[in-house]
């Protein structure tokens, strides 16, 4: 299957805490369905104190499952399902919505 979403996608939250809110995808996990988006589900840590590091309550973004994420439409900010063509030869993802090319 292809992938709908990326590293670096600008995506729209559907689910959970962080609903509506909207943030940029650092990290796929594509054997478990898992995306990191920056600034969203954000969680506290507690780390014991190493050579290196202080130690501490530490903020870190935890992963959402792929399933409450959607692409945000390059043209509206809303969320939009993803569809492809081909353009030039080239497979391209598209906004189903607007119509728009979405591009990393």
């Amino acid at each position: 299957m292809a992938a709908k979403i990326k590293k670096g996608d600008k995506v729209v939250i559907l689910a959970g805490r962080d609903k509506g809110k909207t943030g940029e995808v650092t990290k796929v996990l594509p054997t478990e369905d898992r995306v990191i988006v920056s600034g969203v589900n954000v969680v506290k840590r507690h780390t014991r104190a190493t050579q290196t590091d202080q130690g501490g309550i530490k903020e870190k973004e935890a992963s959402i499952h792929v399933s409450n994420v959607a692409v945000a439409d390059p043209k509206t900010g809303e969320a939009t399902r993803v569809g492809f063509k081909t353009e030039d030869g080239k497979k391209v993802r598209v906004a189903k919505s607007s119509g728009e090319v979405i591009d990393v």
